[in-house]
């Protein structure tokens, strides 16, 4: 592994390939609104479905994947499933990108064109 002018070496190929399955998991965008919203906290699957605007058997699917990699995790409340994030470095990828592209678009989106007379 090669180390940089910042001091960070390289990841391994096994890290990379890790990563990459991570943010693949998370380009679907209906996942990513669900690592959103478990990122300001938890919920169970009714919840986290009316949040998000799909059909709860697509919300449980999603959240069956994002839990098989270590992304989501869940405990019982009663006859509920609640589902969260435990990993800060998770919840801080998932604010930081999607922070970073709604502080690019809220700008576009409000500015005013100016008049022609």
């Amino acid at each position: 592994m090669a180390t940089l002018a910042g001091g960070f070496e390289d990841p391994s190929a096994e890290v990379l390939t890790e990563a990459a399955e991570v943010f693949g998991l998370l380009a679907s965008s209906a996942r990513l609104h669900i690592m959103w919203a478990l990122a300001q906290g938890e919920s169970d699957v009714t919840h986290l479905a009316d949040r998000v605007g799909g059909a709860l058997p697509a919300v449980s699917q999603h959240l069956a994947k994002l839990k098989l990699a270590g992304l989501v995790r869940s405990r019982r409340e009663g006859r509920r499933q609640v589902y969260y994030v435990d990993d800060p470095d998770i919840v801080t990828v998932v604010r930081v990108m999607v922070g970073q592209l709604t502080a690019r678009t809220v700008p576009a989106a409000h500015s005013i064109a100016p008049r022609r007379s």
